[in-house]
């Protein structure tokens, strides 16, 4: 069964070739589309395109369907081309004519649109949820840590003191930066193209203000043929803040897989966390961090890979874009895994203390022993002299004891501040006015 099917079947073939993974791909967005056909037919009951009668019938056969999808009873059957298809399929056989009626003043163009943008902005409070709750153990351990100090790093070289509290900060404040771009993403996600038909309108007078109320949008795709040409880009903006996210984590596994490294030896795991060697005992090797990695590193191809499928494309619809949920959907559950790791991994962390009481890390401390030259009133050029020519004749002379006190130093990480803009922009977020509208629409 197809919603576009007349008399003539297509080729099997070319039957297999368009339908792709969608059937798939569809079990993402069977319960949103549930929900966008229950907002759907509100709306025209509101415009008497359905009686109140059809409209109490309808209802109460698509809860039971979302109620199915929720138990994980519900499925595509075969033949069935997609989701959209078979929930009016389920609506026609138990109601006969009326549930045919469902799909008057839209397309199935717009309500792949809608159920897309309803997923994505479901996804995304998924995943700022897990975001909070790895930022939230960052700060932890950063005030946990704030005075263990760490070698900094140059071109790879040892160039200044650090401390494990700088480095948790830095990866918390790095989270802040990604959750204002995926805010921003949100905010365009948020915005309700159902009414925009095959992308240019109806002849029908829809209430297109109804509906975005009544699913909890912010606001409309307004213009019907930009709601078409805002899939692809949607799609795009998204997997960049997702990007975002998976630079965030890629960079924090490198950094641990390197610091797990005997040559480092500055943190350390339990061993259930840790992997073997098939021949070498001593091994503890760190495969959840190079699989975070791994992984994230992927998920940085993603807005690309989105912008090559949609290149050069005109307005209006096109069956490329069928393509983009293969490669969307799969990766929130692919983010969302390796932010649970990384708070697995993180939450059971070991750092060594005292590291740079050793003396081969004595030359991290030059600058500070220039900058003591400079506040006795030397020159900074002749004070830089001076510590290079001790260092080269073998008399450098050192303490360990740093005394930075400026915003955001070793002495003064600014974590408080860190976690208010942190949950400034957390705040932006709708959560639960989206949650609100949905729930009153599944009660109502």
């Amino acid at each position: 069964m197809k919603l576009w099917q007349k008399n003539s079947d297509s080729l099997n073939e070319v039957n297999q070739f368009t339908v792709g993974k969608d059937r798939e791909m569809d079990s993402y967005l069977a319960s949103f589309d549930v929900l966008g056909s229950l907002a759907h037919i509100q709306m025209l009951e509101s415009i008497q395109l359905i009686g109140k009668d059809e409209l109490v019938l309808l209802s109460k056969e698509l809860k039971s369907i979302y109620t199915l999808i929720k138990k994980g009873d519900f499925h595509i059957e075969k033949g069935v081309e997609d989701i959209h298809s078979q929930v009016e399929l389920l609506l026609t056989r138990k109601l006969g004519d009326v549930g045919k009626k469902i799909h008057s003043g839209r397309s199935r163009n717009d309500q792949v649109l809608l159920d897309i943008k309803l997923f994505l902005r479901h996804e995304i409070q998924s995943l700022t949820e897990e975001i909070q709750k790895l930022f939230d153990l960052l700060i932890l351990k950063s005030d946990e840590h704030k005075d263990k100090l760490l070698p900094g790093y140059t071109h790879l070289q040892m160039a200044m003191p650090s401390s494990f509290g700088l480095w948790f900060g830095a990866y918390a404040e790095s989270l802040v930066d990604d959750l204002i771009t995926l805010e921003a993403a949100y905010r365009i996600t948020n915005k309700n193209p159902l009414g925009s038909a095959a992308g240019y309108g109806s002849s029908f007078p829809l209430n297109r203000t109804l509906t975005t109320e009544l699913l909890g949008f912010d606001d409309l795709n307004y213009n019907v043929v930009y709601a078409q040409m805002g899939r692809g880009k949607t799609e795009r903006i998204v997997a960049q803040a997702l990007s975002n996210v998976a630079a965030t984590l890629s960079r924090l596994a490198m950094d641990a897989c390197l610091y797990l490294n005997q040559n480092f030896g500055f943190i350390s795991f339990p061993d259930e966390l840790t992997t073997g060697s098939s021949i070498m005992p001593h091994k503890k090797n760190p495969d959840v961090f190079e699989l975070i990695r791994g992984k994230c590193n992927g998920l940085q191809a993603l807005p690309n890979e989105i912008a090559m499928l949609t290149t050069n494309l005109p307005s209006g619809y096109h069956r490329d874009l069928q393509l983009l949920k293969e490669k969307l959907f799969p990766a929130f559950e692919t983010i969302k895994d390796c932010l649970e790791m990384t708070y697995l991994m993180l939450s059971n962390i070991q750092v060594k203390s005292n590291i740079l009481e050793d003396e081969k890390y004595k030359y991290l401390f030059s600058v500070e022993e220039v900058n003591k030259l400079v506040l006795a009133g030397m020159p900074f050029r002749d004070a830089y002299k001076k510590v290079g020519e001790e260092i080269e004749q073998g008399k450098f002379a050192y303490h360990t004891k740093v005394q930075h006190t400026h915003e955001g130093s070793i002495g003064n990480l600014c974590n408080n501040k860190i976690k208010t803009n942190f949950e400034t922009n957390l705040s932006k977020f709708n959560f639960a006015s989206v949650d609100s509208a949905l729930q009153k629409l599944i009660d109502s």
